[in-house]
């Protein structure tokens, strides 16, 4: 690491108080995800026929299946990561994380394949063209993929690295959020909107604790939110039409 790297990161110390946040907003994330896909998963899964149809009409199929494992899988990594890191198991959050690295490459596939199955079948919420709707999901793998990328390739920088895993984990939270009682409704700026509080919590806790805001934060969050009004304006274009009918074709 060179000696300007060394210097850009040394405002940005741990401390008993960011342990504390980066744990705290893990279990919430978790908390979220867990009610958010309790009736449309987690209780169909275990009582068919009990529950509600998921959101987008999809069935319960095996790659369905797999998605939801894989990303289960994540958000209790996650927990027990920044767990580790707020008792100060350093070594074992290292070691834990090169399985973390292989989780989040087998849900960027899965996904990917989620999404575009999905659309094949013609699964979306309610009202919306499956292949304008396949913008969504698409963008939310392609920005977790790059977060979770980025902070692998800094993961020495600790400070960059775990911002750089807060992003990844709010990108992808939003199908979560969207299920959240009474929220899908509003559309797609409601929900994300609730998604970015998480990004705005982060950003809070950098400027209350260090008076400045993390660059990861602000390129990051900035790319993040400019990506909704970006991608829902992309949706509706021919060329995005092309793109979405040769992906499902």
């Amino acid at each position: 690491m060179s000696a300007i790297e060394l210097k850009s990161e040394a405002p940005y110390g741990v401390s008993f108080y960011d342990r504390i946040f980066y744990s705290g907003m893990a279990i919430i994330m978790a908390v979220v995800v867990l009610v958010g896909f309790a009736p449309t998963y987690y209780l169909r899964a275990l009582s068919p026929g009990t529950a509600g149809a998921t959101i987008s009409g999809a069935s319960l199929t095996p790659l369905i299946h797999l998605h939801a494992a894989l990303f289960s899988g994540w958000v209790l990594l996650f927990v027990v990561q920044t767990t580790l890191i707020a008792s100060r198991r350093v070594r074992a959050h290292r070691l834990l994380g090169t399985a973390g690295a292989v989780v989040a490459g087998l849900m960027v596939v899965a996904g990917f394949s989620t999404a575009v199955a999905s659309a094949r079948a013609g699964a979306a919420p309610p009202g919306v063209d499956p292949l304008v709707f396949l913008v969504i999901p698409l963008f939310d793998i392609v920005l977790f993929a790059g977060f979770v990328g980025a902070a692998l390739w800094l993961r020495r920088r600790k400070e960059s690295h775990k911002r750089l895993m807060m992003l990844a984990y709010i990108t992808i939270i939003t199908a979560a959020v969207a299920r959240l009682p009474g929220v899908l409704p509003l559309g797609p700026l409601a929900f994300y909107g609730l998604t970015f509080i998480f990004l705005l919590a982060a950003v809070l806790y950098d400027f209350t604790t260090r008076r400045k805001v993390h660059p990861v934060y602000k390129w990051g969050g900035a790319l993040l939110v400019l990506s909704v009004p970006g991608r829902l304006a992309l949706s509706t274009t021919g060329a995005w039409r092309t793109v979405a009918e040769f992906l499902t074709s």
